[in-house]
């Protein structure tokens, strides 16, 4: 939480993060899974982005999120379909 509300201060954002520290949340969306590093198997969040719409729908999803290029992507799609 600590580390939240320091990164919520840097940026000044205007919203709270989730901090799902027993990951119910995560398990609810489909984004806890096992991984695989080096031969080494660990669970963890698999990379994914959510809009959620004024309704509280999913607009959209994406899977294994690749970073470059994602936030304008997604941005994109919020303007064209939710603005």
């Amino acid at each position: 939480m600590k580390r939240h509300e320091k990164f919520i201060a840097k940026y000044e954002l205007p919203f709270l993060l989730l901090s799902d520290t027993e990951h119910e949340v995560a398990e609810k969306y489909g984004v806890w899974k096992l991984k695989k590093n080096f031969g080494k198997e660990y669970y963890g969040i698999e990379r994914s982005t959510f809009v959620i719409d004024a309704e509280g729908n999913i607009a959209k999803e994406w899977r294994k999120v690749k970073v470059k290029g994602h936030a304008e992507e997604v941005l994109q799609f919020v303007k064209e379909n939710l603005a």
